[in-house]
Formats: C-alpha cells, sequence, structure tokens
C-alpha cells in the first residue's frame, strides 16, 4: 500500500509502543486522509475462522481481513473484540484499525487444501470488509477470487458503498459458486443516522448501492438492524425505510432489535446519556436481562413489522425471496423478528412516546 504523506510510527500511538503485542505486526500507519486513525498492518497466520459450535449464526466459518471498524456506529455489536488487543471497546475501536495484509494468500492457500470442504463462508459478521479503508488496501478482490475459484459459496453483510467497485468480481463469482450479498440499514434519518453511525456511507448511498447491485443481476438482502427502541421503531419510520428498501430492488428483509453485549453497552448508553437522557430509565428496564431485549418487546416490534412487511410485498407470503436461506448472514437467532399477525390499528398508530404500553 502507498499512500500520500503516510507516516510510519517508529515509537507508537502517542507515547506508548505501538501494540507491541500484536502477533506478526509489520508496521503502525498514519495518512491524512484518515485523521485520528491508525492502522496496523500485521501478517495474519489464518484467514478462515470457525465459528464456535455453540453459537446460533448459521454459517461455520468467516474471513475478517480488519479488526475493529472506523465505521464507529455507536452500537456495534463486536466492539468488545477489541479488549482481546488490550484496546477498548470505545474510541479505540473505531480508530485503531487492524489489517490483515495477507489475508487474501493465506485463504487462497487454506481453501486450497484438500481438507477443506467448501463449506459456506460469511464476512462482515464481525467488523465491515468495506470499511473505508478497503478503498486503500484493496483486500477484497483477492478473498472472493479465492473463495470463487475453490469453489466455496460465501456472503458478505456491508455498510460501505465500497463493494460497488468489487461488482465486476462478485458478479463473476456468483457464476461459480452461491453469493449472498447484503446491505445494512438501519434507519432513513439522515440527521440521526450520522450521530449514531458517524463513520457510515448515507442511507441514500446504501440505498444506490442496492441498486447497483440488483442492476448487476445479483440479489440483495437488506438488513434493518438494528431496530432502536422509542428511537428508531415507529410504524411511521419503519415504513418509511421499507418503503425506500423496496423501491432500491432489494430481494429481502430481516428486521433485528438492538442488543447490547458487554463493551457495546458501556459505550451506546454514554451516547444515550449524551444525546437521549431521558430514555436512559426506559432502556434500563428494556435491558434489564442483559444484551437481548425484553421479550414482550420483541414480540410488539414483530408486530408492528409484520403487516408492514405486507403492505411493501416483503413478507414470506408475497414471493420475495428472503434472506436467510442463501448465506446471507443473520444476527443471534434470538434477535430475529419474525412476521405475525397484526396488531389493532390504535397500537400501530400510537406515537413513539406512547410504545412504552407495548413493552
Amino acid at each position: 500500500m502507498r499512500w500520500s504523506g503516510q507516516q510510519v510510527l517508529a515509537d507508537g500511538v502517542g507515547g506508548a509502543t505501538a501494540l507491541p503485542g500484536l502477533r506478526g505486526l509489520l508496521r503502525s500507519v498514519r495518512t491524512p486522509e484518515f485523521a485520528g486513525t491508525v492502522f496496523h498492518e500485521v501478517e495474519a497466520r489464518s484467514a478462515l475462522n470457525r465459528v464456535p459450535g455453540s453459537s446460533p449464526m448459521p454459517f461455520r466459518w468467516t474471513v475478517n481481513p480488519y479488526r475493529g471498524c472506523s465505521h464507529a456506529c455507536v452500537y456495534c455489536f463486536a466492539r468488545n473484540t477489541h479488549t482481546y488487543l488490550d484496546l477498548d471497546a470505545g474510541a479505540d475501536f473505531d480508530s485503531q484499525i487492524v489489517v490483515k495484509v495477507n489475508v487474501g494468500r493465506v485463504l487462497a492457500r487454506e481453501v486450497a487444501r484438500p481438507r477443506w470442504t467448501r463449506e459456506p463462508v460469511a464476512m462482515g459478521t464481525n467488523t465491515d470488509p468495506y470499511q473505508r479503508a478497503e478503498g486503500r488496501y484493496r483486500l477484497m478482490p483477492e478473498i472472493v477470487r479465492a473463495l470463487a475459484g475453490s469453489g466455496t459459496p460465501f456472503s458478505i453483510l456491508t455498510k460501505g458503498t465500497v463493494l460497488g467497485r468489487d461488482l465486476p468480481d462478485l458478479a463473476a463469482a456468483a457464476r461459480e459458486v452461491p453469493v449472498g450479498l447484503g446491505v445494512s440499514l438501519a434507519l432513513a434519518d439522515r440527521e440521526l443516522q450520522a450521530r449514531l453511525e458517524p463513520g457510515t456511507p448515507s442511507p441514500q448511498a446504501r440505498l444506490d448501492l442496492v441498486r447497483r447491485i440488483a442492476d448487476a443481476g445479483l440479489d440483495c438482502g437488506v438488513m434493518v438492524a438494528p431496530v432502536l427502541p422509542l428511537l428508531t421503531d415507529s410504524v411511521e419510520a419503519l415504513d418509511t425505510l421499507l418503503e425506500r428498501v423496496r423501491a432500491a430492488g432489494a430481494s429481502g428483509v430481516s428486521v433485528l432489535a438492538l442488543h447490547l453485549r458487554p463493551g457495546t453497552r458501556e459505550w451506546f448508553m454514554a451516547w444515550l446519556a449524551r444525546e437521549y437522557p431521558a430514555l436512559v430509565p426506559a432502556y434500563a428496564r428494556l435491558y434489564r436481562r442483559g444484551a437481548y431485549v425484553d421479550p414482550d418487546y420483541r414480540r410488539a416490534l414483530a408486530e408492528r413489522v409484520g403487516p408492514l412487511l405486507r403492505r411493501h410485498g416483503l413478507d414470506r407470503s408475497s414471493g420475495v425471496r428472503r434472506t436467510g436461506g442463501d448465506g446471507f448472514p443473520h444476527g443471534p437467532a434470538e434477535e430475529a423478528v419474525p412476521t405475525r399477525t397484526a396488531p389493532p390499528a390504535e397500537q400501530l398508530a400510537a406515537p413513539v412516546a406512547e410504545q412504552l404500553t407495548l413493552l
């Protein structure tokens, strides 16, 4: 990689050594194009990650070319993984990005082994493979070619419009193996989105990506996630978003409620206390049992979402292929919002401030 104005850090970030314990560390780099961000370039020993057998994920293998994510989504469930590097789950996760510069070569070697059984591989299940730095590092084209060339099905979930660069490679791969593509889009409100996900492309840019994927002849599911209680869960907000998703040509939709794992919970709740302090008591009650929102809330959300999916032709009975069955990555099974019988019209019409009565 050659970035204009890049600086190799000889003495680390601030006064400390640049992640001295990080296995395979080659160098740590700053560049003016990414102010406040440090990229720690490493040589990975392996590319394929086995998902624990106890996991509810519908796949057993992942590839993560990056650790940490400049999208800086305050709700990102993967934040706590940065603590394994002795970094924090908050600002460090957003600004200290580990880059596996040799990941494509290592993956090609691993999938060429006789014992590799070509099980589906998921990407974007931890940090985004198409975060902004991918425009410079260009790791994904080699990964896509390695998987397709070995006959390995794969799926990608992203918020990053950099994926559009690789559409020719992805279309070619789809002629060889099953390919599942998904775009994550939590909300249509640009002002709120900019505060929740300051490093991500706008909602409109991601809808344009869905359209580009569809125009390239590829199916594209949309993950409406996370739905944030009392912030993005009103009928009006969800209806607007689903209408735009359908118009963009999405082949299916999954709707998931926010979950707050350790690390993420602390970072998100600090954000909520700054931005919406009146909602802190409600969130404490909704998430009193742990990472997952109260079951009554999930049921109420399902009842709210079901009629909207049917209205926009995105429910299971509409003939539109749902995401999930083709390797498109879902979140944990207990998060999924099933389609249920429509609630009474007066509940559907309830304003956000009154929705606590549904919980």
